[in-house]
């Protein structure tokens, strides 16, 4: 079996400078390098999960293919490393307390007293060692949500100090992710802030052997030399991530400052391979040398907030670098969607597509927006609900069925043309019981789908409740809305779309979880190719 190394990335001074990215890029030079890599993300949240959260609070829920609802950059690993993740890579204070209290009402502490050292602790490193001792990984990455001096922390970086003095520093390192603020008025970037977050984490007993510094302007050696005087590191530890045009940037950042050289020094690890991440910078260049430019129009519940929606975004990134075009994003409302104003704030749209989420705000939005799509032949791409909306506006408008709805919506719709799945009649819990996961579709012939994925059998990541409602099936086929996509064991209806419209599709799963920077999702790719052909129109 493989003797597993373990990166821990922490976080000080603020929230939000990066730890996801840094972790990713990191594991993706260390990939480059010939070592099989995987991360995982700890969330100090009492949250079983981020399934129950409210978008607004932490951005888009991510979905594996073994059906765990994950933090979102679980998102960025796969992008990042194009190897799918698991239940393993997302572990919250909720489930570690959960397991912990589990434990102690089957009397698995034999009476002995239940506190946070050992028994938290306990279960946290058996959590962070899941992924190393399966003999999969050379390199296990675990990034430590929150930041350092967070009460709610602080169980988790006693854990990694004690892996740290069981495994000893060469099989166990921690990387410190920092802000270097620059203050104008000073005329200066300033250091301070970096040596109290360095003192805050010495004093749960960790000496973090690399400093990884956020900044706007360069770090010169005269303050690389400081940091690493004062937080206890050599100066080649001290390593730069200036702010990047692009998250894709970063990879080909850290290698330049030698991160990954360091860590694997600091691991005690030898490869001749050096980094070369041709395919990712033949990706980067087409990205950045757009030849063509369109505008797509995401209509979504909630849009003030784009990490909602963060794999939708990153997927249309990978797809129009694929078909050498800008994609623009128009972020509408769906609430603010009135039958007098649609035309007008969706004029001059490449391509629409209507967004997952749950619940009644908004709907009559998103259904008028799949209407404007149809009825004037613009390319339409429904996910989920968005898929939902497409199958009600088609059976009122077309069919004639005033009313229809999702029992979702409206429980006494007359024409329930999207009903609650029968093996959810009986749910009452509301986190982790949809339907989620991978899932196999089976794809008609001449159909937009199967020109996209060339394959009649496909799996795809679900996260629902709500159906199609077969009932209504063969009256929406007879009217010209197709099923090009069931499901083989249950017949439930994953896929339709309208042949006489130049591209119209909706999707049941969730396309743009299995998006890569090395493997753009072929659904985004063919979309943005109709939406690029109609542009020229």
């Amino acid at each position: 079996m493989k003797n597993t190394k373990y990166v821990f990335v922490t976080g000080g001074v603020t929230s939000s400078l990066g730890k996801g990215i840094i972790a990713a890029s990191l594991a993706k030079l260390l990939q480059e390098r010939g070592y099989s890599v995987t991360i995982q993300k700890l969330d100090p949240y009492i949250n079983i999960d981020p399934g129950t959260l409210n978008p607004y609070e932490h951005g888009e829920c991510y979905v594996t293919d073994d059906g765990a609802e994950t933090d979102l950059d679980l998102g960025h690993y796969e992008r990042f490393l194009n190897i799918p993740t698991s239940q393993a890579n997302n572990v919250t204070t909720g489930k570690i307390y959960q397991s912990v209290i589990n434990k102690e009402r089957k009397g698995a502490f034999l009476g002995k007293t239940v506190q946070v050292i050992p028994h938290i602790t306990d279960e946290i490193k058996h959590r962070i060692q899941l992924l190393g001792k399966t003999g999969e990984f050379d390199i296990v990455i675990t990034e430590i949500g929150g930041t350092v001096g967070d009460i709610e922390s602080l169980p988790y970086v006693e854990a990694v100090r004690q892996m740290q003095w069981e495994l000893g520093q060469e099989n166990a390192i921690v990387i410190h992710l920092t802000l270097v603020p620059y203050l104008a008025a000073a005329g200066e970037l300033k250091t301070k802030p970096t040596q109290h977050s360095v003192k805050m984490l010495m004093q749960s007993g960790i000496s973090p052997n690399i400093l990884v510094c956020r900044t706007e302007r360069h770090i010169n050696d005269t303050i690389k030399r400081k940091l690493a005087l004062f937080c206890n590191v050599q100066q080649q530890d001290v390593i730069q991530s200036i702010d990047a045009e692009t998250i894709y940037d970063v990879p080909n950042l850290m290698f330049n400052e030698g991160l990954d050289r360091v860590v694997l020094e600091k691991l005690e690890l030898c490869s001749e391979k050096q980094p070369k991440l041709i395919a990712w910078n033949q990706f980067i260049q087409k990205y950045k040398n757009p030849t063509s430019t369109i505008e797509i129009g995401l209509i979504g519940k909630y849009v003030e907030l784009h990490d909602s929606y963060k794999s939708i975004t990153e997927a249309f990134i990978h797809a129009g670098a694929t078909n050498e075009t800008k994609v623009k994003v128009r972020w509408i409302h769906s609430e603010e969607l009135t039958p007098e104003n649609a035309a007008k704030r969706l004029e001059g749209l490449n391509g629409i597509l209507v967004a997952p989420g749950f619940g009644e705000r908004g709907i009559e939005g998103k259904i008028k927006s799949v209407q404007y799509a149809r009825e004037n032949n613009i390319p339409f791409f429904g996910i989920c609900l968005g898929m939902q909306m497409a199958v009600i506006e088609y059976s009122r408008t077309i069919l004639g069925l005033k009313n229809a709805n999702s029992t979702e919506m409206n429980e006494n719709t007359p024409h329930p043309v999207i009903n609650l799945m029968e093996a959810q009649k009986s749910v009452t819990e509301k986190g982790g019981t949809m339907r989620l996961g991978a899932w196999d579709c089976e794809i008609s012939n001449n159909s937009n789908v199967f020109e996209a994925y060339t394959s009649k059998l496909i799996s795809e990541r679900h996260r629902h409740r709500y159906e199609f409602n077969n009932a209504y099936l063969k009256q929406l086929e007879a009217a010209g809305m197709k099923a090009t996509g069931i499901n083989p064991k249950t017949g439930l209806v994953e896929i339709i779309e309208i042949p006489s419209h130049p591209w119209f599709v909706g999707v049941q799963y969730h396309p743009e979880y299995k998006s890569t920077v090395l493997n753009p999702h072929p659904l985004f790719v063919n979309f943005i190719k109709a939406a690029l052909e109609q542009s020229k129109k």
